[in-house]
């Protein structure tokens, strides 16, 4: 049976994206209209999700469905994606990828990565959710390669400058933790992790519950250090939740 495929657009609070779901709802991909970049669940769908959103680019309409290209590009339509959604592999590079490539290189040791994950209607996008044997973590980074990061407990300063990126990022684990629970999730505890471009000082110990802040260099031996929590069985399956489109559709 062919599969079909559903994009939609989602423009809000000046971003502009293209979601790409299958007929279950669960997101296969998603592009953001401003940068060009593409983001799959699964790498072998790429092109399907770059054609899907070619596709839906030449229609006018606010919500396209689809059969999921099954054939290789030749090179005239690689070139006419590239004229509409950039080339695929230099601005992955160029625009922020490092994080996005360090998260995936985690699926081989048993993690699930969901990119760009939208919360309810009123705009809210949660970077990335990794959900693996150490737990589950919303995923955000910030700020700038210039600037010098310290934690203190729950207090963290830019530059000297208090902000409210710890507070920030634990009502966000606060809220998939609520609806993981909603979707029949059980017992599932969710934390932070926060990525932090410039350079980072922490001082003293952090609280049990607090956002883990790391940089993108030290992220991976972070998250390989976290103890385990989760059996292989119970992650596919909060994963596979995770996925769906009407568990955070609340």
């Amino acid at each position: 049976m062919e599969q079909v495929l559903t994009v939609r657009r989602w423009r809000r609070y000046g971003a502009d994206r293209l979601f790409v779901t299958q007929e279950t709802g669960a997101r296969i991909g998603s592009v953001d209209l401003q940068s060009g970049e593409v983001v799959v669940e699964e790498p072998e769908l790429e092109e399907g999700v770059r054609r899907a959103a070619q596709a839906f680019l030449r229609s006018e309409s606010d919500e396209l469905t689809l059969p999921l290209p099954r054939q290789p590009f030749g090179e005239p339509e690689q070139s006419a994606l590239a004229a509409w959604l950039g080339p695929r592999e230099e601005p992955r590079d160029q625009r922020g990828a490092p994080l996005r490539t360090r998260l995936e290189r985690l699926y081989a040791e048993g993690w699930h990565v969901i990119h760009d994950l939208p919360l309810g209607r009123q705009g809210t996008v949660v970077e990335h959710l990794l959900i693996g044997p150490g737990g589950i973590f919303t995923v955000a980074e910030r700020g700038r390669a210039t600037e010098h990061v310290v934690v203190e407990g729950r207090r963290m300063t830019v530059d000297r400058v208090p902000v409210g990126h710890l507070h920030a990022a634990r009502m966000e684990a606060a809220r998939v933790q609520g609806l993981l629970l909603t979707a029949g999730c059980a017992a599932v505890r969710v934390g932070s992790v926060l990525v932090v471009r410039g350079t980072l000082e922490a001082r003293g110990g952090t609280e049990p519950d607090g956002t883990l802040v790391v940089t993108r260099a030290t992220l991976p031996a972070a998250v390989r250090a976290l103890p385990v929590t989760l059996p292989a069985d119970r992650v596919s399956a909060i994963a596979h939740v995770a996925r769906q489109r009407v568990t955070w559709a609340r």
